[in-house]
């Protein structure tokens, strides 16, 4: 095991609070956890990527970040309606 997996395994320990607390937290709030979940899931799989030197990886992992950024603002805008 190197040190890439380890802090994979690391930051995809640190979602589970994120998960928590976006289930009980009020909506704004959970756009918060949305977003720093989208943030860590990217990193995740960048150090994926480099731990396996898979190019596919990283590949998913820029999409990912492209999406977690569109998903927060889309969420923002049902939420501006919501609220």
């Amino acid at each position: 095991m190197t040190a890439y997996f380890a802090a994979v395994v690391a930051l995809l320990v640190g979602l589970a609070p994120l998960l928590v607390f976006s289930i009980r937290a009020s909506p704004p709030d959970g756009l918060v956890a949305l977003n720093l979940g989208g943030t860590i899931a990217t990193l995740a799989l960048m150090l994926l990527a480099e731990a396996t030197q898979r190019q596919p990886f990283f590949d998913l992992a820029v999409v990912s970040a492209v999406l977690s950024f569109a998903g927060g603002l889309a969420y923002a805008r049902f939420l501006e309606r919501w609220l």
